[in-house]
């Protein structure tokens, strides 16, 4: 093995290591680059080993990062987060929960498949995960809870529904996938529309299952009331304004008129004008709305430039053809070998982040992908699926610690464990069915683009 090889795989494995230290993610990226780049440029300087990394090497970093600050895609991100949190403080979910309830009252799980219909529509309004796994927790948990819902149940249903976010558009997640590897966000917007669409059917369908073979875990409220064209227009009214403002964000891109950053535009002004329509809107809102966005878009652009940073010195020392290398090398068809791509991402997904995956496995594997002539689209969307479980697995699954951190009494970590995993299970079976049925994701693009 060549020493630029040994540096390459020291680098990975340094980044893995810091990762568990607690120290924050972007510069730790950004310190492992200046380090291995010194340790490169030192040893080509002493011990003549011809690495290739030298000053004017490195000095591409810097026109790299400009490049990152400056791309236009990139501009959705802030508006996408502000959006987000503009409808988190408008009250849609509330009014939402309030009217879908009395909806599927009189169906066995109908409050649990209320929560998957509301989170459903904060996936398709806010991507926010964090955000709309406290709401829904905070609102839908105690409702299960005094109905007698298991809270398994309960806590799973919660869990999965508040992560569809990271994967149905406008996701940050595929806008920064788009960015890293150089695809259409439009494109990967329509390409995870149906898989996210084909997840909560399959949760709604799980859930009333567990109604049917176990009523007690999911029984029908005592209270609920016979469905009535006045139940009918609430919910239709509690619907509209946050399905106008989905079908004025994603229309406008699936139409061609607008592009993703535009569109995000779009989104952020609509959101203040429904918190306005609704008595919510006051400069303290807008100070707040402002400050949390302002304070996660500067964590996600630092990671951003770390990220540029590592995976330029990787890149210098041959990080890209040992990682191809090792992949094609491999005893496997191509379709095996996607299949040992996901595998391991799935396993990478319990002890880190989606973050840290997008911005640094995707790049190294997302080439070797396209080589094999598979569709990258395709492969992106089905990364970004099987990137949503990283949310539920311990011991890094933020979904879970955001429930936790919100839970009513009578809640623990072992009821939020055994009620992810059926949900997981059920992720892991989506993801197979996106795997063998290209079409869900490719179709929709095929169509919106068709002359």
């Amino acid at each position: 093995m060549e020493i630029n090889e040994i540096l390459a795989i020291s680098m990975f494995g340094t980044f893995i290591a810091l990762l568990f230290t607690g120290y924050p993610v972007a510069w730790v990226l950004g310190g492992i680059a200046v380090l291995f780049s010194a340790v490169a440029m030192l040893m080509d300087h002493w011990f003549d080993a011809f690495i290739g990394i030298d000053w004017n090497y490195v000095s591409i970093i810097i026109p790299r990062m400009w490049g990152t600050m400056t791309n236009w895609v990139l501009v959705a991100l802030p508006m996408f987060v502000f959006m987000g949190l503009m409808l988190d403080r408008s009250g849609v979910a509330e009014d939402l929960m309030v009217n879908l309830a009395r909806l599927f009252g009189r169906v066995r799980g109908g409050l649990a498949v209320t929560v998957t219909f509301v989170g459903l529509l904060l996936a398709a309004s806010t991507g926010i995960i964090g955000a709309s796994v406290v709401l829904l927790a905070v609102l839908g948990i105690p409702l299960m809870m005094k109905e007698g819902y298991s809270k398994e149940l309960a806590c799973g249903t919660v869990c999965s529904t508040g992560t569809l976010g990271i994967l149905i558009p406008p996701s940050i997640m595929l806008v920064m996938m788009g960015d890293r590897i150089g695809v259409s966000v439009g494109d990967l917007f329509l390409g995870a529309l149906f898989p996210g669409l084909l997840l909560a059917f399959l949760y709604v369908t799980y859930i009333l299952f567990v109604g049917f073979l176990r009523p007690s875990s999911a029984p029908i409220s005592d209270d609920a009331k016979k469905v009535t064209l006045k139940i009918l227009f609430n919910v239709l009214w509690a619907v509209l304004p946050t399905a106008g403002l989905i079908l004025a964000v994603l229309g406008s891109i699936f139409f061609g008129i607008a592009t993703p950053t535009e569109a995000s535009g779009v989104g952020a002004l609509g959101a203040t004008l429904l918190a306005l329509s609704k008595g919510r809107l006051s400069v303290s809102v807008l100070r707040e709305v402002g400050r949390e966005t302002t304070k996660t878009t500067a964590f996600i652009f630092a990671l951003l430039l770390g990220a540029t940073a590592f995976s330029l010195i990787l890149r210098g020392l041959g990080g890209d053809e040992l990682i191809e290398g090792a992949l094609t090398g491999l005893p496997f068809s191509p379709t095996g070998i996607v299949i040992c791509i996901l595998a391991v991402t799935f396993l990478l997904g319990f002890f880190l982040d989606w973050i840290e995956l997008t911005l640094i496995v995707l790049p190294l594997v997302a080439p070797v992908v396209a080589s094999l002539g598979f569709d990258l689209i395709w492969f992106t969307v089905l990364f970004a699926v099987c990137l949503q479980t990283s949310f539920l697995t311990p011991p890094v699954g933020f979904a879970l610690f955001y429930l936790k951190g919100v839970a009513p009494a009578g809640i623990n970590l072992g009821h939020i464990y055994r009620g992810v995993i059926p949900f997981i299970l059920i992720q892991l079976v989506g993801l197979s069915m996106v795997f063998y049925w290209e079409g869900i994701v490719t179709w929709l693009p095929a169509v919106a683009y068709a002359p």
